[in-house]
């Protein structure tokens, strides 16, 4: 097996060529580190370092209410480093760097995600909901104060009764044209703002969310700004009252808690007015017109808590990764191959199998981010912001915030199950990150809604496709698809594919590895599944509502696979664009093994799609597991390489586990046990005896009993004679005057 236990952590591992053969590649640890950091580089290093202060650390063990008070204090540090205004205009001390300001929240999670979810809701919600849905007016009146703490604020858009359906939340906003007041209601109590982010304790104002009415007409939901507290005794005002949340299963350090209103009046000209207005007497106005628009336009700014949230996943599964494959490169276990030298435990297949396809993913995951966010500060920054780039920028933070935050889940369960009982102390963080991480599938938009919204959206592109096509493009369609269920089902592709690998596993193997084939199973999936999905919904707008949304319902787990698998595609193709970025060949060539290990692994997670539906024959489905395993083969020496170039050190990572002190215990036993065999002081194990039974033993003066396996019970006794052959039976006993017994099973 691999040994690279002892190579120093940082350092390139380059494995001595044998004879003829090409040297193995080697991984340029710099650069890849450089290219990993992306676009806004510069940014999340003055994070990490920010990251890496003791006073912005998680302090395990405190109570909620302890928690609460130092996450509070880690947001003052944060204003006075300067870290948290890189969004906000450059009049208001900020700068206009929205992918930057993205990249660096990100980045908190390393300290303590309670750190990184408060901070994003006082300015990557609070702050930007007054900064995206308001006008200068508010922006003069409010976002000083924001910035710089002075008005801790809340999100509360999501109510007891409504989460992830914001259009039907219950909350009004009434307009009284004598008073020019909005009077802000929750007439029930499902219709409490709910899990809203420091409204238990801290919160001074709040952005309110509530459906519109003005004139007797309901214009949908909007946002508005109230103050909820007095700023010196921090008692809720007149009208308002709310509960503390309590305890949660993670993010401990933040006071959620829930909200409600009892007719309370705001000024009119607090209605965040960038998309819609009620003027003194009462009319409404929209730049957009139609309603739906309208909302989710609104909603649309917000989408970059999404993107921060995809971004912080996939830096807690390089976290976990880290941590886990350094101490798996340490830990020995299990004499495997040598009756005196343990097994570093990454050199087994299967502990392989469990971290490397899940780095795979993080790769690939992490490339993905990469263009979210640059998409994201397309947007807004005004480079591309079209109707189309916004829906692509919802689209996209829609498909890889589930993928990330699921992944980056069951990475850390993974990694804490390889290591073991060590794994599931605190100190070693992953019990601790999984927990505070849990609600990241929740928060933001549910990934199974969210899914269903990329799904939606590939069904509306894919009918786009064809809205204008004419009869006979629609009949060649139809044709070819035709045409294509007779190739796939018949088994036709599956005889074309034996006869070209010609019954080879090498060849089915090669095959599989192109990375052309690759894109092809991936991207046909996709297609197919829109297109099947497509074609049992047809017509579903011409039925009444009952029965569309009935026969929508019969097939939403099918598009939410199709939606998954879109998602996976747009990760797959992230990772190959980004092989095109590593100059050096070594690195690029690790990088192929780790972006063909992605694939393959996604490939064989669907191996019953691809079989049932034709794309693979079964030649080429058998090689699928054993290429992936050599795979992992080549990818044994790197694995080092690849978690250092995610770049976090110790100061980030904080796990006994990856201090080195395994390789120092590890080292100390094996040289205990060298220099007492060196000795020959060293006990010799019973095993290596041979199979004399525990009761049997000899006394002064026995005889020799020569031979294996003497029976249970059976004991030579002064004078008798030597008793030759394995097993005597069990009670057979020589007696003196015994002639010798030879032979076995007696």
């Amino acid at each position: 097996m691999t040994e690279v236990a002892d190579r120093p952590a940082g350092t390139t591992t380059r494995a001595a060529a044998t004879g003829t053969a090409p040297p193995s590649p080697a991984v340029d640890v710099a650069a890849l580190g450089e290219q990993l950091l992306g676009k806004w580089a510069t940014v999340r290093r003055q994070m990490r370092d920010l990251a890496a202060r003791e006073e912005l650390h998680k302090t395990e063990g405190l109570t909620h209410t302890e928690h609460r008070l130092r996450t509070f204090e880690q947001l003052k540090h944060l204003v006075d480093s300067g870290a948290v205004h890189r969004a906000f205009p450059a009049a208001f001390g900020g700068s206009d760097d929205h992918g930057g300001n993205i990249a660096g929240f990100e980045e908190l999670v390393t300290a303590d995600p309670s750190l990184q979810i408060k901070a994003g809701v006082q300015w990557g919600l609070f702050g930007s909901a007054v900064m995206h849905l308001g006008t200068d007016e508010h922006h003069r009146k409010w976002l000083p104060g924001i910035m710089n703490l002075d008005i801790p604020g809340c999100f509360a858009m999501t109510e007891t009764g409504h989460g992830s359906d914001v259009a039907s939340i219950a909350t009004t906003a009434t307009y009284d044209p004598d008073a020019q007041e909005f009077v802000i209601h929750t007439p029930f109590r499902a219709a409490w703002k709910d899990y809203i982010g420091n409204a238990a304790i801290d919160g001074l104002g709040a952005v309110v969310f509530a459906q519109l009415v003005t004139r007797g007409v309901n214009h949908g939901v909007h946002a508005f700004y109230a103050d909820l507290r007095d700023p010196v005794t921090k008692a809720f005002l007149p009208g308002i009252g709310g509960e503390d949340d309590g305890v949660k299963g993670g993010l401990n350090g933040i006071d959620n808690g829930r909200l409600h209103f009892d007719h309370v009046r705001v000024p009119r000209t607090n209605l965040l007015n960038r998309y819609g207005d009620v003027d003194a007497e009462g009319n409404y106005s929209s730049p957009i017109a139609s309603p739906g628009r309208r909302f989710f336009t609104m909603l649309g700014t917000l989408v970059q808590g999404r993107v921060s949230l995809d971004g912080a996943a996939v830096a807690a599964s390089k976290i976990a990764l880290k941590t886990a494959i350094t101490y798996a490169a340490e830990r020995r276990q299990f004499n495997a191959s040598s009756p005196v030298e343990e097994e570093v435990l990454l050199d087994y297949q299967r502990h392989q199998r469990r971290l490397f396809t899940r780095l795979a993913t993080t790769y690939a995951a992490g490339f993905a981010h990469d263009q979210l966010l640059e998409k994201l500060d397309d947007v807004f920054s005004g480079a591309h912001d079209s109707d189309e780039d916004r829906q692509d920028l919802e689209t996209l933070a829609a498909a890889l915030k589930p993928l990330s935050t699921w992944h980056a889940l069951d990475t850390l369960q993974e990694c804490r199950e390889a290591c073991g009982g060590a794994g599931f102390l605190i100190e070693n963080r992953f019990a601790s990150l999984r927990a505070d991480l849990d609600v990241y599938v929740t928060f933001e938009g549910d990934n199974t809604v969210l899914l269903q919204l990329v799904a939606k959206r590939l069904l509306a592109d894919y009918a786009k496709e064809f809205r204008s096509a004419t009869f006979g493009v629609l009949a060649r369609y139809v044709v070819n698809q035709a045409a294509g269920n007779a190739v796939h089902r018949t088994g036709l592709r599956q005889v074309a594919q034996f006869v070209a690998d010609t019954g080879s596993a090498q060849k089915a193997a090669i095959a599989l590895r192109d990375e052309e084939s690759q894109r092809a199973l991936l991207t046909d999936r996709v297609q197919t599944m829109v297109a099947e999905a497509a074609t049992a919904l047809r017509g579903a707008s011409r039925l009444p509502q009952r029965e569309a949304s009935a026969l929508f319902n019969q097939h939403q787990d099918e598009l939410i696979d199709a939606a998954r698998a879109h998602a996976e595609l747009l990760q797959w193709e992230a990772f190959t664009e980004a092989l095109g970025q590593a100059a050096d060949p070594g690195t690029r060539t690790v990088l192929t093994w780790l972006r063909d290990l992605f694939g393959l692994s996604l490939i064989e997670n669907n191996l019953a799609w691809y079989l049932m539906n034709g794309r693979l024959s079964m030649q080429r489905a058998r090689t699928v597991g054993g290429y992936i395993n050599r795979l992992l083969v080549k990818l044994r020496p790197h694995a080092l390489d690849l978690v250092d170039a995610f770049g976090y050190g110790p100061a980030h990572l904080r796990a006994a586990i990856a201090t080195g002190a395994e390789k120092v215990r590890q080292d100390e036993a094996r040289d205990y046990y060298r220099v007492q065999r060196a000795s020959g002081t060293a006990p010799v194990p019973e095993k290596s005896l041979p199979n004399r039974s525990l009761t049997s033993q000899a006394r002064p003066g026995d005889p020799a009993v020569v031979g294996p396996n003497r029976s249970v019970g059976s004991q030579a006794r002064p004078g008798d004679p030597a008793v030759v052959g394995p097993n005597r039976s069990v009670g057979s006993q020589a007696r003196p005057g015994d002639p010798a017994v030879v032979g076995p099973n007696r």
